[in-house]
């Protein structure tokens, strides 16, 4: 990589970095393992910069790196994964009984996010979460459009699906969230 190359490269990660952080969180549900997927697509398109075909659409190629590094991950650790348990080690005290029924609607909704399979995972969240169009997400996961809309269906009979079996906190964040878009 040239000296300018190498400028463009650290200009479009100044600018585009928290965006995809965000979305490497929402693909793994962890800020640490986020930061780890982004580090990992980062630098497999830091090798390939001076090759990128469309140098005005690098965000694509990072996000498809982003998706294909977190498939990749899941196969190499799914065997060792920690298991979310119902209980939790401390109770809350009555003071911050009205943040923690925020935290329990988001973990609520976070859990149904991980429990679904990869692909809709990604559709989900490059939808709702980054408002990408069909067109943009089908470039990024290397799919047909009618596959999106058809993981996007799926994905979100499920959600429907799992956030009533998590009961009353599960719903009013069902409602909350479907003002903003995320669960139609």
């Amino acid at each position: 990589m040239n000296a300018d190359e190498e400028r463009e490269f650290r200009e479009f990660v100044a600018a585009r970095s928290r965006s995809l952080l965000h979305t490497a969180y929402l693909l793994t549900g962890d800020w640490e393992q986020g930061r780890d997927l982004l580090q990992t697509a980062l630098a497999s398109t830091a090798r390939r910069w001076s090759k990128l075909r469309d140098r005005q659409q690098p965000e694509t190629y990072v996000r498809r790196a982003i998706y294909h590094a977190q498939v990749d991950r899941f196969r190499l650790l799914s065997w060792g994964r920690e298991t979310v348990t119902d209980t939790l080690p401390d109770q809350p005290s009555a003071q911050a009984a009205d943040w923690a029924d925020a935290v329990v609607q988001r973990q609520d909704i976070m859990a149904a996010l991980r429990r679904l399979p990869k692909r809709q995972r990604a559709v989900i969240v490059l939808r709702y979460f980054e408002d990408q169009p069909d067109t943009e997400i089908a470039a990024i996961l290397g799919v047909a459009q009618g596959t999106v809309r058809s993981q996007t269906h799926k994905a979100l009979a499920s959600l429907r699906t799992a956030l009533a079996e998590a009961g009353p906190s599960a719903t009013a964040s069902s409602s909350a969230a479907s003002g903003r878009g995320v669960i139609a």
